[in-house]
């Protein structure tokens, strides 16, 4: 009986996910409401996102504006984006705030590219845990006489293949992403 490999790869596909959603909130010289998505704002006792309790709109290639519903969360939207690590100052014209985004510079966007090397790189890792888990997975039945050491090898390969797939998916957005910074 060959290991079932849907479940590992449904969590090699989550990996990937989770890093396209990581590197959407990468600052890239354009303005992308995604970089608010983790800044949270005390809300009547919860710790609620931005796009919770305004409207978040790109006016320009370089400028997020946000209206809270709340006139009175104004301040408190303030803190938070400047208590948070996107580098950015708002500017409050007492209805709504706005971000600009300065065009970046060319150090800037080695630090970025050096930045989404680290994280393409801990995607990889969590990827490579999940084929180790996969693996201890297949050698525990085997062990168990519940598959034969052909079907262990086979499993073992397919695994092998599945995590070289997911892989070179990384390094391609990776490589997309970085493009797209140093074109910036």
């Amino acid at each position: 009986m060959k290991l079932n490999t849907k479940e590992f790869e449904e969590k090699m596909q989550k990996s990937v996910v989770g890093f396209e959603k990581e590197l959407a909130t990468i600052r890239a010289g354009r303005a992308n409401p995604a970089v608010l998505d983790k800044i949270t704002v005390d809300y009547y006792g919860t710790p609620t996102q931005i796009s919770g309790v305004a409207s978040v709109s790109v006016p320009d290639a370089r400028t997020i504006m946000i209206t809270p519903w709340d006139m009175s969360l104004l301040k408190q939207i303030e803190k938070a984006i400047l208590a948070s690590d996107i580098g950015i100052v708002p500017q409050n014209d007492g209805k709504a705030l706005r971000i600009a985004f300065p065009p970046l510079t060319e150090d800037r966007r080695k630090d970025i590219a050096k930045q989404i090397q680290k994280m393409t790189e801990e995607a990889k890792v969590s990827i490579r845990n999940i084929r180790r888990d996969a693996n201890d997975k297949c050698k525990e039945m085997k062990k168990k006489s519940e598959m034969t050491e052909d079907e262990q090898k086979a499993s073992e390969k397919q695994i092998q293949d599945m995590t070289d797939k997911y892989t070179k998916n990384l390094e391609k957005i990776c490589a997309e992403k970085e493009k797209e910074i140093m074109s910036i």
